[in-house]
């Protein structure tokens, strides 16, 4: 039986196909800059590769919603900021009011004022950002509350506002980011009765003493009105705390985000100058294969038949 190639040109072609396999690799890894392109490439290394690379997605998401979070903290600090500023006002009014030599006539102007204060402020507790309102909770497509000046606190809740939200740290952990409107400018005890540091209850006490004409009265809102101002000044410093929480929350997020990247390419990425060498040497022994296969003499027939 005559076989249709000899051993010589069997390992010819087998040496070939070897050298071929490392010019192709080597070409993929300098045309995609990776060292390993496909399971094959590394197959005991593509388990860590793939965590890795879940591990940067994962990263990556929770810095998208850290950032969102970032912009909303920061509307809800500036309403805040706004908030603290309309009750220092409203207390310089309140104090004027208080004045023995004021009339009915002129107290009555200022609890006009009192009123577009309490108006800024609901208006402040409507904060907004990329359509969603700041200070909503869970459901940050409405406004928590509307002005009313039948309520005993001036405003009309629309619904009882829940934030259970959890934004997720880059190492795991979980924190709250947000407050609610209760929370911060409708503070209620636990039975649902008006707090005494109830920032609209304040100013609309402050109000309506005011155009009552009640010296008592206007005394009393004053004594409201300062706890509402610590009130809010306390969640304005909260607020303060879950900025400077979220914008370290981001910087670990980025050191994280370079130790993994940093990982993946000692990993994954092409030692290009080696693989460059690989191309040459590939080369090189091609050329080196193609000479040696040429000088050997040619078989005839009668070499095969013997």
């Amino acid at each position: 039986m005559i076989r249709n190639l000899d051993p010589s040109s069997e390992r010819f072609l087998a040496s070939l196909e070897r050298i071929q396999q490392t010019l192709d690799r080597a070409n993929r890894q300098i045309s995609s800059g990776l060292r390993v392109n496909d399971p094959s490439d590394a197959p005991d290394e593509i388990s860590d590769i793939l965590k890795l690379l879940a591990s940067l997605s994962r990263s990556d998401q929770i810095r998208t919603n850290l950032a969102r979070v970032q912009s909303e903290v920061r509307a809800a600090e500036e309403a805040l900021e706004t908030a603290v500023k309309l009750v220092e006002r409203a207390r310089v009014l309140g104090s004027q009011g208080a004045n023995s030599t004021q009339t009915a006539e002129t107290r009555r102007i200022i609890a006009g004022e009192i009123q577009g204060l309490l108006e800024e402020m609901v208006t402040a507790s409507q904060a907004m950002i990329n359509g969603r309102y700041v200070f909503s909770g869970d459901r940050d497509d409405a406004p928590v509350y509307e002005l009313d000046g039948s309520q005993p606190n001036g405003v009309s809740r629309q619904f009882v506002p829940q934030a259970t939200r959890q934004i997720q740290h880059p190492s795991g952990t979980t924190f709250s980011p947000s407050k609610t409107a209760q929370e911060i400018f409708d503070r209620r005890n636990p039975d649902d009765t008006l707090a005494p540091e109830n920032v609209f209850a304040a100013l609309n006490g402050l109000r309506l003493a005011l155009e009552n004409n009640d010296q008592a009265a206007i005394e009393s809102a004053l004594a409201s009105l300062r706890l509402a101002g610590d009130h809010l000044n306390i969640q304005l410093s909260d607020y303060g705390l879950t900025q400077r929480k979220v914008e370290s929350a981001i910087d670990f997020a980025h050191k994280l985000e370079v130790q993994l990247k940093t990982e993946l390419s000692l990993r994954r990425d092409a030692d290009l100058t080696e693989a460059a060498l690989e191309v040459q040497r590939a080369k090189m022994h091609q050329d080196a294969a193609y000479a040696s296969h040429s000088a050997t003499p040619p078989r005839s027939l009668f070499d095969y038949l013997r």
